[in-house]
């Protein structure tokens, strides 16, 4: 079922700050959850909106503005405006991601899933807030079926008679179209599907309140000049080259209008927001406008792409969103043609389809049984063959792969906890660490720790006799006291780190300390996917001929090996055209290019998934200057891999997105990952933890399509909605703890598409019922 997200800005301003308040529930329902939190003044945010929004009027384009103020030159500022977005963007989004307001982010991301469908509604009276550009808040861009709209919080519901119209009536308003064509509005009105259009071209003011009165009216359509005023709280139109009205002067016809069943008005002319203050007064459901003023080609798209998607099925906000975002491929002649389209909604009402504007709510479709029993089931397995060809296909295609990692990443948070390795543990060095050696006199010499500390460190460990200790610290030049040079040299169970070059993406190598011999080296260079998140482990590769990281082993592979020495386990290579790594009886077999959700990734180099240690702390942990300072329990640091590594947030932060915690939202320092790629090795060399696989892609196909007939069976013995809802409610929960107790035992499974599958499947075989007559 959709969802549905409220936003309210309760008080506050930029100067002061908002409180907000964020609801979340299911659509049709009372909110599931509340919680408040706040956002900090930030009164720059206007200013940087003014600077975007005076390029943007400067480009010249033949807006639908009032006739009177059309511009006739074309300066060229793409350019600027261009860059001032991006700038406001930035700044929207920074805000955005104020401590006070995580709570609410966070509270977000928990509830919310990006395969739900949302309705997000933000509810303000600050003017200033609802001309932002919301749609690009980093949050809302990774749920692929939100649309935000704007909303008064003061509203009435209004109540539709209950016999709806045989068709959608729509009034359609052309009014002065001067400098601009309106006639391409008019021909993708006369195309649409089960559709009554009335046209009415350059009207008077009572001809057009005399149609308002006459009939039932679905969508009221209004194309041509109109412009707000009054600080943007009063909307006008242009009916014609000598008359203007505001929503007031012709309000007493607009409310009968929406008594009598208006849904949807349309307004597709320039800087809309006063039009729509002045129609949410009169508690219309919904209302699409622009929020500034718009390009003539750029109006005439988007009522195209909106009115082509609504028409064939998608809701509303999908409709808007889709047709929004088809607009970017104008956006090299009409910069932020995205940013324009809006909705306003009124929060009582429920946005209707277009075949609920055609369909009585209360008419019942009485059951009738199957013709033919076998050609009932005949019909039932062609229709789970062709949706396991559609989904099997769109995943081939990789149009599933991102959100089979996010239901990985879900997957991978939900699993018991483990609790940490106690073979590892890690000495941090965080900002405090660094005030002190600096506090101290060191010089730290672009690194996070110096000669005279890291020399201390080193003795002061391998005078408990640790199996490994590994340095991942880049140090790319010379030691300077003689006693740590000997140190690095004759420390036979130290690894360094160095970073390998990659010519393809322009990345730098890194050289390492020249003083550790090339076989105790190991390269950092993690693999994270396109949404910045590790989930692959790079266990070897072959490094680039310029590169000055020459090492073929990563550091985890390192640490791993020295320890699994001491148990006489040493590494080797199957046969066969793609060596795996082997170490002992355990075979850490390489990914393909497609593996579970992974479609055509590049697969070079030996790549394992990376099975994380569920645990809320992956090993114990001491920070540099607790080490240094105090006295060590020995069996703290006895035969275990001592990991030394940066968990400041400077200059020199290293961080990573994992399934636990975006880069953005609580990532991981690099030493952490480091951490747990070692102890994915040698806890499945020592204790048989499983590392992580996928089925072979024809046994997923067949495990896909095993969900569609589920599906199938499903709509087939249960053709009442309740019952049938429930089944399918069931069997999603089934498939979930199925795909979640197999990866907790090492498999991935594809959840996502078998998801899909079933409801597909379901959606189908109950169209087909439906037609059947006894």
């Amino acid at each position: 079922m959709a969802k549905l997200v409220v936003l309210k800005f309760s008080d506050g301003g930029f100067e002061q700050g908002f409180t907000v308040t964020l609801q979340i529930g299911e659509e049709r329902d009372r909110p599931a959850t509340e919680i408040t939190g706040k956002l900090p003044p930030c009164p720059e945010i206007t200013l940087y909106y003014t600077r975007w929004q005076a390029s943007y009027l400067q480009l010249g384009n033949t807006y639908r503005l009032d006739a009177d103020k059309i511009q006739v030159t074309n300066v060229s500022v793409t350019e600027d405006c261009h860059e001032l977005a991006h700038i406001l963007r930035a700044r929207f989004n920074a805000w955005l991601q104020a401590e006070d307001f995580r709570s609410l982010r966070e509270k977000w991301l928990e509830k919310l899933m990006p395969t739900d469908e949302i309705r997000v509604i933000l509810q303000s009276e600050n003017s200033q807030l609802q001309r932002l550009p919301w749609h690009v808040w980093d949050l809302l861009e990774r749920y692929p079926k939100a649309e935000i709209a704007l909303s008064s919080p003061s509203y009435d519901r209004v109540y539709k008679p209950p016999t709806p119209n045989s068709q959608v009536n729509i009034l359609a308003i052309v009014g002065n179209s001067q400098g601009i064509d309106t006639q391409s509005d008019q021909a993708v009105l006369q195309t649409l599907p089960y559709a009554d259009v009335s046209f009415l071209v350059e009207p008077q003011r009572k001809e057009l309140t005399d149609y308002l009165w006459g009939k039932n009216w679905d969508i009221l359509f209004f194309a041509g000049h109109s412009s707000s005023q009054g600080n943007g709280n009063i909307g006008r139109i242009y009916l014609n080259k000598t008359d203007s009205l505001t929503i007031g002067e012709f309000k007493y016809a607009l409310k009968q209008a929406i008594e009598r069943g208006l849904q949807l008005a349309i307004f597709n002319s320039c800087d809309g927001l006063g039009l729509a203050r002045e129609l949410a007064d009169l508690h219309i459901p919904q209302i699409i406008v622009m929020r500034e003023p718009v390009p003539d080609q750029v109006a005439q798209e988007f009522l195209k792409y909106f009115l082509q998607s609504f028409a064939n099925g998608k809701s509303l906000y999908q409709a808007v969103r889709h047709a929004r975002e088809r607009l970017q491929g104008l956006e090299d002649r009409f910069p932020c043609a995205t940013w324009l389209p809006v909705i306003c909604q009124n929060p009582a009402q429920i946005p209707l389809t277009w075949d609920e504007l055609i369909q009585s709510p209360t008419q019942e479709i009485p059951f009738t049984p199957i013709v033919n029993k076998k050609r009932g089931w005949k019909k039932l397995a062609l229709s789970t063959l062709a949706v396991t060809a559609v989904v099997c296909g769109l995943r081939l295609l990789g149009g599933l792969q991102n959100f089979e990692l996010q239901a990985f990443d879900h997957m991978m948070r939900s699993r018991p906890e483990e609790g940490p390795d106690r073979r590892l543990l890690i000495v941090t060095i965080d900002d405090e660490d660094i005030e002190n050696q600096r506090r101290d006199g060191q010089v730290l010499k672009g690194t996070s720790i110096s000669d005279k500390h890291l020399n201390q460190l080193l003795t002061k460990l391998n005078q408990y006799q640790p199996k490994a200790i590994g340095l991942d610290v880049y140090r790319d030049f010379p030691a300077e006291q003689l006693n740590l040079k000997s140190q690095l040299q004759q420390t036979d169970n130290l690894i360094g780190v160095c970073k390998g070059s990659d010519a393809t993406v322009k990345i730098k190598s890194t050289a390492p300390p020249p003083e550790i011999p090339k076989e105790r080296l190991g390269f950092s260079d993690f693999i994270d996917d396109q949404d910045r998140v590790v989930r692959r482990h790079l266990l070897f590769m072959t490094q680039e001929t310029t590169s000055l990281c020459s090492t073929p082993y990563a550091f985890s592979t390192q640490l791993a090996f020295l320890y699994l020495s001491a148990s006489g386990i040493q590494p080797k290579f199957t046969s066969g055209p793609s060596p795996s790594l082997q170490l002992g009886k355990t075979v850490l077999r390489r990914l393909s290019s497609r593996t579970g959700g992974y479609q055509g990734i590049d697969a070079n180099g030996g790549q394992i998934l990376l099975n994380y240690r569920a645990s809320k702390q992956i090993a114990e942990q001491v920070t540099l200057t607790q080490l240094l300072s105090n006295p060590i329990n020995p069996n703290a640091i006895k035969d275990r891999i001592v990991l030394i590594g940066v968990v400041t947030r400077g200059d020199i932060a290293d961080y990573w997105g994992t399934p636990y915690g975006s880069l953005v939202n609580e990532p991981m320092p690099g030493v952490m990952v480091q951490a747990h790629m070692v102890s994915q090795i040698i806890s499945a060399v020592l204790d048989g933890r499983p590392l992580l696989s996928a089925l072979s892609p024809w046994l997923e196909v067949i495990w896909i399509w095993g969900w569609a007939v589920t599906g199938g069976v499903l709509a087939w013995q249960w053709r009442v909605l309740p019952k049938l809802a429930l089944a399918v409610g069931i069997s999603s929960g089934i498939l979930y703890a199925v795909c979640l107790t197999l990866l907790i035992a090492g498999v991935w499974l594809p959840f996502v598409p078998s998801a899909i599958s079933l409801v597909a499947t379901v959606t189908v075989v109950s169209m087909q019922n439906s037609k059947y007559t006894k």
